[in-house]
């Protein structure tokens, strides 16, 4: 242990004699970053631990890897890797000159170049020092830095070049989620004019051209205008822009985006999207309060708080005092911008224990078999993510001398309260067009997404995603023939419709729109709004009631009819996760959503649809299916009829039952042409089979006549020589829960028929193995697919059957007029009560406004 002294202290000559001899053995494994490389400097990879913690973050030499202090002897045994790079980062107060004013104290200003600042902290009362030491395994030999003297050369550059390493989420594109915004040089000094001007919490609109989309207020006189195409990629006719030329006031807010935690800012002067560190103090100048919540603080009584109607203040209960909730599965989980919908649906994920006990309760074996570069492993950044939410470890009440210091002071040390799941939202959305940036996404489709991947990505003897999946009966009838086909599909949501024609204050609604047009007209400020409320009990009708089949082929006539299709359960789900379709699409394409008011139930019983199957005396469509017809005239080669289209005959009704769910338009019409128009529900399957390829979202392509046999045969349902089933169609089946050898012999059995093909694997039960076992190892191990259900036999997906009685235990709820803006927030009942679950603040829900949901969800009462 005398050479450990060295390293702490003592004669710098021997020290540095010393340090070269030790060094030696390990130099081949200290590498200098290269510009490909990712550094983990801000993050460990199998916890939330950072340098801000208190054991801070060891980074290895090697691989660049961030470990915290319960996880660096894990990868040491697993590597044998043994130089990292400790760093460590203190909050210290500043020291007050003699004239009153602050003295910073800068210690190792050098390091940690790229390290994030927290928000919360008050720069006038504290300041970061930043430590960093290289650490020696097994015997953890410590070694000061900068030391530039006493280091072998190679050793100095590679500290060097990692203490300056750039953030591994930074990318060039610059509508990137994980492009960081820096502070705006007018934050500061912004002054704002003193004119009386306040903002309404709603019905904005620009002041030269009554655009009422992509407005921004600007923050020096409160103007509102409408912005051009900078920033988010929105549209307008630029007059925020042209204010700024004639005015040079330099900063403004988006309209919409404004949240607790902050909102979307843009600089004109400096031409970029900026970070404003006071813009809390800037929004309070035009009577926009961020926290909402000083209403009750004042003293005013619950009946005296005027009557929160915009669903910004409803549904994150603005206006009440809510009580802060700690420890165990009560941890907020930071906004990345944007990223919301990820937060809400992994709170609800992770409140549910099958959930818990598939990855946190594996968590050791997850972590033991990781593979090398656990940053980009589904189950263990699944496990760190639920650790960091249940541990409590990230959730931590302040202590009574920090509860007494914020009394005392404004502004108080920031609490390092909550995870920020950059390393999670990095991996998920890799490759994926939508989540991979930073605009708002759909909490719907991102709960797909993320279904998809745990079906992809299976820990353990069972699959935890089983408890939301059930199977679905469909009807359909010819309404000529009067004969019947039977089909079964698998889903995990249950879509109601929205009722509008059933809201029972129709009165107040038509009064509401003659005088909200009136006050348009008028230019005078808009009347309280009324919102539509709709029975529970009709939106549920509505699910229940035949709807139309469109270009309805008729096996029974050989000729197209038309036709009607029921749906109703075929197995109740564990977990039901009902979705209210709030989302539609208005006259000018724009998503709009249905602001309405649904009295969910607290208990939900669906028993009364439960599928029947065939009924006596209903007689069954023939199995007959549609011609395929090949003309001999290239130039009638976009005539074609029947299900396989080969053209650009599209059924865009059923495009738009996808488009409504939010996935893109162009991959809607990919969706439904690749599989032949056979209904929204087989499109939707092929979406999830396929919504990670790069051109996921890319337009369609037809092929060229000529291209029909090769490279189109695939796509359209042809035939191919070597009787091989479509890759498309084997991947639609293979999404639903079935295995590849089992999709395989039903595609040959029924022609590569797709629909039949689903009915022959629900009519045989206990298929016969036909395929060669050679043959079906290559294609497991060829298939991108292949895991998807590497637990389900050849019996059929799996499926949790049970009674169809529920009670509500969390619902997501959005804020904004569609999935492309505004803001998420998750109400779970946690220990008899509810919590709201918003970004980083976990409160106590003393409100919950389970009437504006837009996801919910169920678990089943045990019988």
């Amino acid at each position: 242990m005398q050479r450990a002294a060295l390293f702490r202290g003592g004669d710098a000559q021997m020290a540095a004699g010393d340090l070269g001899e030790l060094l030696v053995p390990y130099m081949p494994t200290i590498r200098v970053p290269k510009s490909g490389d990712r550094v983990y400097k801000t993050e460990c990879a199998f916890s939330y631990d950072s340098p801000d913690s208190e054991g801070g973050l060891y980074v290895c030499m090697n691989t660049f890897l961030g470990f915290g202090r319960e996880h660096i002897e894990r990868h040491y045994r697993k590597t044998g890797q043994c130089v990292y790079l400790h760093l460590k980062r203190r909050v210290i107060e500043k020291v007050p000159g003699a004239s009153g004013g602050a003295l910073p104290k800068r210690r190792n200003a050098k390091l940690f170049l790229d390290l994030e600042i927290s928000s919360d902290l008050n720069s006038d009362d504290f300041e970061y020092e930043d430590e960093a030491k290289l650490v020696i395994f097994p015997d953890h030999y410590e070694i000061s830095l900068p030391n530039i003297e006493e280091l072998p050369a190679l050793v100095t550059i590679a500290c060097d070049a990692l203490l300056s390493a750039k953030s591994p989420y930074r990318k060039q594109e610059p509508d990137s989620w994980e492009e960081e915004l820096q502070a705006s040089k007018h934050a500061k000094t912004l002054v704002q004019l003193d004119n009386g001007v306040r903002i309404p919490p709603s019905g904005w609109k620009c002041s030269k051209c009554d655009l009422r989309e992509n407005l921004w207020l600007n923050l020096t006189d409160g103007s509102v205008l409408c912005g051009k195409w900078f920033f988010d990629g929105s549209g307008g006719n630029g007059h925020a822009m042209e204010h700024y030329k004639e005015t040079g006031y330099p900063l403004a807010v988006k309209l919409g985006t404004i949240t607790p935690d902050g909102a979307d800012v843009y600089s004109f002067d400096e031409e970029e999207p900026v970070l404003d560190p006071l813009i809390a103090k800037h929004l309070a100048h035009f009577g926009i309060d961020m926290l909402q919540m000083q209403v009750t603080e004042n003293g005013l009584r619950d009946n005296d708080i005027k009557p929160r109607v915009s669903e910004w203040e409803v549904i994150q209960e603005a206006g009440v005092k809510l009580k802060p909730m700690y420890g165990p599965g009560y941890t907020g989980m930071k906004n990345l911008g944007n990223s919301c919908y990820l937060n809400a649906v992994m709170q609800a994920i992770f409140s549910i224990p099958e959930f818990q006990r598939a990855y946190v309760g594996n968590l050791p074996r997850i972590f033991d078999y990781s593979p090398l570069d656990p940053t980009q492993d589904f189950n263990t950044q699944m496990a760190k993510l639920g650790h960091g939410l249940l541990s409590g470890q990230y959730s931590k009440p302040p202590t009574k001398s920090e509860l007494i210091e914020q009394v005392m002071k404004e502004e108080h040390k920031p609490q390092h309260n909550g995870i920020s799941p950059r390393m999670f939202k990095a991996f998920i959305s890799k490759g994926h067009p939508e989540f991979s940036s930073n605009r708002q996404q759909d909490a719907q489709e991102f709960f797909l997404h993320l279904i998809n991947l745990v079906e992809r990505n299976p820990v353990g003897s069972e699959n935890p995603s089983d408890v939301f999946r059930f199977l679905v009966e469909e009807r359909t009838q010819c309404c000529q023939s009067r004969k019947v086909r039977y089909t079964e599909r698998v889903d995990y949501i249950m879509q109601l419709p929205v009722a509008m024609e059933a809201a029972t204050n129709k009165d107040e609604l038509i009064a509401y729109e003659l005088k909200r047009r009136e006050a348009e007209a008028a230019r005078r400020p808009l009347p309280e709004l009324v919102r539509a409320k709709i029975p529970f009990s009709a939106c549920l009708q509505a699910f229940s009631e035949p709807s139309n089949v469109e270009d309805f082929w008729s096996s029974a006539l050989q000729a197209k009819s038309a036709g009607v299709k029921t749906s109703r359960f075929a197995s109740f789900p564990e977990y039901l996760v009902v979705q209210i379709k709030k989302f539609t699409f208005g006259l000018d394409w724009i998503p709009k959503k249905l602001d309405v008011s649904i009295d969910m139930p607290d208990f939900l019983d669906i028993s009364h649809l439960r599928a029947r199957g065939l009924q006596p005396g209903e007689e069954e469509l023939p199995d007959i299916a549609p011609p395929i017809v090949i003309p001999d005239d290239p130039k009638d080669f976009c005539t074609l009829q029947g299900p396989f289209l080969l053209a650009l005959d599209i059924d865009e009704s059923s495009v738009m039952q996808l488009a409504e769910m939010g996935f893109p338009l162009e991959a809607c019409r990919k969706a439904v042409y690749y599989t032949g128009n056979l209904g929204a529900e087989v499109a939707f399957n092929w979406i999830i089979a396929h919504m990670e390829e790069p051109d996921f979202a890319e337009p369609l392509v037809i092929p060229a006549f000529g291209e029909v046999a090769s490279s189109g045969a695939a796509a359209l349902g042809a035939v191919g020589l070597d009787n091989q089933p479509p890759e498309e169609m084997v991947a639609i089946i293979i999404s639903m829960g079935f295995q590849r050898n089992l999709a395989i012999q039903a595609l040959k059995a029924t022609s590569h028929n797709l629909e039949r093909a689903l009915e022959w694997i629900f009519s045989h039960p206990d298929p016969e193995e036909e395929s060669d076992p050679a043959l079906d190892t290559m294609d497991m191990e060829n298939n991108a697919n292949a895991n998807i259900l590497a637990e389900t036999g050849s019996e059929g997906p799996r499926i949790k059957d049970g009674p169809g009685r529920y009670e509500l235990f969390g619902f997501i709820s959005h804020m904004g007029t569609s999935t492309m803006s505004g803001h998420y927030v998750c109400h779970l009942r946690k220990e008899g009560r509810w919590v709201i679950y918003n970004d980083l603040r976990v409160c106590a829900s003393e409100r919950p406004p389970k009437d504006l949901g837009y996801i919910y969800f169920y678990h089943r009462i045990p019988s």
